[in-house]
């Protein structure tokens, strides 16, 4: 590591357990490189890291590039059953588990393997195989229309090309880089390798969902954050609530969904002085290919743009012929330049279609096809305009339907399948469509589904029907759903009316978060589209409207309004007799 030779001495990265040197973060991602290494691990090998968040994942990330194989970063919190279809879909030669790991993964036998990076100390071992720049670094997993989740293959180059690139704001080795995003998420990359590049130091913090419910302006000015990607669905709703969150950042980015003009100019009129970047790019062009400085974002602008190409990209907006379009009309977005992925792991036909060669670079490279709907403006900026597919984004995660339902359709009980995006914005989410037999509640089938899905594939809302409404094509009616969505949105089956003050106020305020018509007094938040966001924004209601302080825990514990009411009112008595 260039960076371990100038920066020694400085801390790499920290938790709120231990802190490694740039020395100390080589010399045991060195130990454990020479010991895969023994163990017959090679190029083009992957490893799977099944590790909490800590400095470990680090060390066992560099340890695995060392040894020339690529990592595949696995979420703890995951299904077994996702987190198993990861490993088995990236096809890894070994596991890298911490103490106690190997009872959850028993069935991968000896491909298992416990360790820690502070175990008792180890020689230096001499330098490790050299690894050229296209030699695969990491398995990163989108959805998949298959029902299978599709692994991209990064290059040692793409990770360098990203991290270096002098269109983004250059870090400093006083830098100190907060890592919240899921290990399993492209950003993570962001956090990791632009951190590295620069000596800045990676912090690890508590996940977004976990700050959500604290003063956040507090916490990053206690552990000294001066640069974070926050997720734009997280922004958004954060920024809302306290324009002066993020004051304490010198640079500030932001992916993974549409990014509100109402964010920017929030956030721009408070107390953040920093650089605010709205990135784009999906994780097949190594987490961001085009970038957008935000300084200012006039009251009558109704998007913000996600800018230009960063630097050694290329970026073409394309007909269906594959023929660049006029200024100013809308096209695919096409990526090419150093970024671009080498494809899909065993899937062939699948990287010939989505990675087509570049006819207009001349290099024998190839361009990647985002699916991405965009125009250029005239000031050269790109607009994003929306999928030309079916994938959408959850949450600032894309999912394919198509695997949801796919999922599904596996429950024995289930006979037929839609599933559909409903709401737009950041308010997206997934409402499943079933046909199912009687016997099967779709509280059950929820239930079920989690211990399959990430939560942000969860739809929802799950709703019976007797059949999937078809065309005179004979194919699924879209529209008809579509308007059943709405039907049911409007006219909720059992709809109690709120009975005293403190529902109807709770009826109001979830309509207008949730945008549902008709909430009544038995209605439960996350059955009709709420989630833990959306929760953290109705506590900070209750504080700012009712002078309420009702703990989070106990808002996901009292989810049916009626209930949530009634505590309400509980700590209101408390308060009135407190004064």
């Amino acid at each position: 590591m260039e960076t371990a030779a100038a920066y020694s001495g400085k801390p790499a990265v920290s938790d709120d357990d231990q802190v490694l040197s740039y020395a100390e973060l080589d010399r045991r991602s060195s130990v454990l490189a020479a010991r895969l290494g023994r163990l017959g691990v090679a190029a083009e090998d992957r490893v799977a890291i099944c590790l909490p968040r800590s400095v470990d994942t680090f060390v066992a990330i560099l340890g695995v590039l060392k040894a020339g194989a690529a990592y595949v970063a696995v979420d703890l919190r995951y299904p077994e059953a996702r987190r198993d279809l990861m490993i088995r879909r990236s096809g890894a030669k070994l596991i890298l588990v911490g103490p106690g790991g190997r009872r959850s993964l028993t069935h991968f036998g000896e491909a298992v393997l416990e360790w820690e990076s502070g175990g008792a100390f180890e020689d230096v071992p001499a330098a490790g195989p050299v690894v050229p720049p296209e030699a695969a670094a990491c398995i990163l997993f989108t959805s998949g229309s298959s029902g299978v989740p599709k692994a991209i293959v990064l290059e040692h180059r793409n990770l360098v090309a990203f991290a270096r690139n002098k269109g983004l704001p250059t870090l400093l080795p006083t830098d100190r880089t907060a890592q919240i995003s899921n290990v399993s998420f492209d950003a993570f990359s962001f956090e990791t390798w632009c951190s590295f590049a620069y000596g800045a130091e990676i912090v690890v913090v508590p996940p977004i969902t976990e700050l959500l419910n604290s003063d956040l302006q507090r916490e990053l000015r206690r552990r000294r954050i001066s640069v974070m990607l926050a997720p734009t669905m997280a922004l958004n709703h954060i920024v809302r609530m306290d324009r002066n969150a993020f004051s304490a950042l010198r640079i500030l980015h932001t992916g993974g969904d549409v990014l509100l003009p109402s964010t920017c100019r929030d956030l721009l009129a408070g107390e953040f002085s920093g650089e605010f970047v709205n990135l784009y790019g999906p994780s097949e062009a190594t987490t961001a290919c085009t970038a957008y400085r935000v300084r200012h974002v006039g009251p009558d602008e109704d998007t913000v743009p996600i800018g230009r190409a960063l630097d050694g990209v290329t970026t073409y907006v394309l007909d269906a012929d594959g023929r660049p379009v006029p200024q100013g009309e809308m096209g695919e977005l096409h990526v090419g330049g150093p970024g671009v992925g080498r494809g899909y792991l065993d899937q062939p036909e699948l990287t010939d279609e989505r990675f087509p060669p570049d006819p207009f670079a001349g290099d024998g490279g190839r361009m990647y096809a985002t699916g991405d709907l965009v125009r250029e403006r005239a000031d050269g900026l790109l607009e994003f305009v929306g999928r030309a597919d079916d994938q959408v984004k959850v949450r600032g995660y894309r999912v394919e339907p198509g695997e949801v339902e796919r999922v599904i359709g596996r429950h024995p009980q289930v006979r037929d399948v839609v599933v559909l995006p409903a709401g737009d914005g950041d308010g997206v989410r997934l409402v499943a469509f079933v046909v199912v037999d009687d016997t099967l509640p779709p509280k059950e089938l929820r239930r079920s589904l989690a211990g399959e899905l990430p939560d942000y594939m969860v739809p929802s809302a799950i709703l019976p029907l007797q059949e999937i409404p078809s065309n005179d094509h004979g194919k699924r009616d879209r529209q008809a759903l579509e308007q059943q969505l709405h039907d049911h949105q409007s006219r909720w089956r059992g709809y109690v009316p709120p009975a005293d003050g403190t529902e109807r106020y709770l009826s109001d305020l979830w309509e207008r978060l949730l945008s549902v018509e008709h909430i009544g007094a038995n209605d439960d938040f996350f059955e009709i589209g709420g989630n833990s966001l959306l929760a953290f924004r109705v506590r900070r209601m209750l504080q700012q409207d009712k002078g309420v302080s009702i703990g989070f825990r106990d808002i996901l514990d009292n989810t049916v309004l009626r209930d949530l009411a009634k505590l309400i009112d509980e700590a209101a008595v408390g308060i009135e007799r407190k004064g």
